[in-house]
C-alpha cells in the first residue's frame, strides 16, 4: 500500500479517535482524556499535512525547482511541530488550573474510551511504521501517533487508579504527563527538520569517512570543498572538488563512475556532483 493511502487511512482513524475522546472527556469530566483528544486533533492536522506533503513531494522537478519538491515534507514537519508545541502550552495551563479546582472524573468511561483510543493508535502506528524509515514527515506524524498511544496508556491506567483511590488530582497530573510526551517527540522532529533546512551533514553520513573513501580511489590525489546535505528524507546530495593525477579524459570518467558507486553503496548518496582538478595542469596566462 502506497504512502498516501496509508496516510489517508491514518487521518480517518485519528479523526475518529479525536471525536470519541472529546465525547468521552465531556461525558466523564476527565481533563486528561480531553487533553489527549486535543493531542489527537493535532495529529489529524499533522497527518493531513503529511498527506499533502507526500502529494507535493511526488511532483517532478521543473526549470525553477531543479531539485523537485522533496522539501515540502520538511516544511510540513516543521509546521506540525510548531502547532503541537502551541497546543501543549494550553494543555499544561489547563492542567495546572485543575489542581486548584479538582474534579473527580467518571473512571469507567475514562478508561473505556482510552482503551479504544489506544487500540486505534496502535493500528495507525503499525500502518505508518515502514514509511517512517524513509520519510521525515511520516516520521513526524508517527511520533505524534506514538505520543497519543502513550497518553492513552496513561489515561487508561489513570482511570483504573481513580476508580480505586477516588483521587481527583490524578487526572490533571496525567494531563501534564501527556504534555511532556508531546514535547519530547516534537523536539526530535524539529531538530531533524531544522537540520535539513540548514543543509547540515545527514546524521547517517560521516563526511570525514566519505572524503577518505574518495581519496582511496585510484587516480585521486586529494579532495576538498566537500559538501553533503539532504534534499529531503532519505535523499542526500554530494558536491566536491577532486584532485586527479595527470590522465586522459576517458580515464577521468572511470574515476567519476567509481566515486558515484562509492557514494551510493557506502553512504546512500544518489545525487553526486564532482569537479575534477589536475595538479599537473599548467597555468596559462593570457594577454
Amino acid at each position: 500500500m502506497e504512502t498516501r493511502r496509508r496516510l489517508l487511512l491514518a487521518v480517518i482513524a485519528s479523526a475518529f479517535v479525536a471525536v470519541l475522546e472529546f465525547w468521552g472527556g465531556a461525558a466523564s469530566r476527565s481533563l486528561a482524556l480531553s487533553t489527549d483528544a486535543v493531542h489527537v486533533c493535532m495529529d489529524v492536522v499533522a497527518l493531513s499535512l503529511a498527506l499533502l506533503a507526500a502529494v507535493g513531494a511526488a511532483r517532478p522537478a521543473d526549470p525553477r525547482r531543479t531539485f523537485g519538491y522533496g522539501r515540502i515534507e520538511v516544511l510540513g514537519a516543521l509546521a506540525n511541530g510548531t502547532l503541537v508545541l502551541a497546543a501543549t502550552g494550553a494543555i499544561a495551563y489547563a492542567a495546572i488550573r485543575r489542581f486548584a479546582m479538582p474534579v473527580e472524573p467518571h473512571a469507567a468511561t475514562m478508561a473505556a474510551v482510552a482503551a479504544i483510543g489506544l487500540g486505534t493508535n496502535a493500528a495507525i502506528g503499525l500502518l505508518l511504521r515502514g514509511d517512517s524509515r524513509r520519510d521525515l514527515n511520516v516520521r513526524a506524524a508517527l511520533f505524534h501517533v506514538l505520543g497519543d498511544a502513550l497518553g492513552a496508556v496513561a489515561v487508561l491506567f489513570g482511570g483504573v487508579a481513580i476508580a480505586l483511590t477516588r483521587a481527583a488530582w490524578i487526572d490533571p497530573l496525567l494531563s501534564l504527563f501527556v504534555a511532556a510526551i508531546i514535547v519530547v517527540g516534537v523536539a526530535r522532529v524539529l531538530r531533524d527538520a531544522t537540520s535539513v533546512l540548514l543543509e547540515s551533514v545527514p546524521r547517517d553520513v560521516d563526511s570525514g569517512d566519505l572524503a577518505q573513501h574518495i581519496a582511496r580511489i585510484g587516480g585521486v590525489t586529494g579532495v576538498h570543498d566537500l559538501h553533503v546535505w539532504s534534499i529531503g528524507s532519505g535523499s542526500h546530495a554530494l558536491s566536491a572538488h577532486v584532485l586527479l593525477d595527470d590522465r586522459r579524459l576517458s580515464e577521468a570518467t572511470d574515476v567519476l563512475r567509481e566515486i558515484d558507486r562509492c557514494a551510493q553503496v557506502h553512504f546512500g548518496i544518489a545525487h553526486v556532483t564532482i569537479q575534477f582538478e589536475c595538479e599537473t595542469c599548467p597555468v596559462v596566462v593570457r594577454h
